[in-house]
């Protein structure tokens, strides 16, 4: 099981761990490891909230910005079979072969955040 929550205005993937008994969190989007660790999802919440403070504390005093960075170039290799479909696809909608596929991922990218949102809006009630 898996699941995120916001802490602190960060995203954190909590996920059981069977064979400890334990809860793993381990923020999103962060430089650097920042995991916590609690038996409950109560108390998930309260270790997540101490492991940030004191992630982002460091970074302060190392002057580090704790985000990670992106630069909005990905390499993707797929099967010529594949690329030959996309190609095919993109051409169909009158698209060159990126913006389809950048559409493609912003479609399913908008998807997965509002599957999320439902999730988290079930966790909190």
């Amino acid at each position: 099981m898996s699941t995120i929550l916001e802490i602190g205005g960060y995203q954190a993937l909590i996920s059981d761990e069977p064979d400890n008994g334990f809860f793993r969190g381990e923020f999103l989007g962060l430089k650097g490891g920042a995991e916590f660790y609690a038996p409950d999802l109560e108390k998930i919440r309260q270790e997540g909230e101490a492991s940030l403070r004191v992630f982002l504390k460091m970074c302060s005093e190392d002057e580090v910005d704790p985000n990670l960075e992106f630069s909005g170039k990905i390499e993707l290799s797929v099967s010529p079979d594949l690329h030959e479909r996309l190609a095919f696809l993109a051409e169909v909608s009158g698209k060159s072969l990126q913006e389809w596929i950048r559409e493609v991922l912003q479609q399913r990218a908008d998807m997965e955040r509002e599957s999320f949102k439902q999730l988290l809006k079930s966790i909190r009630t």
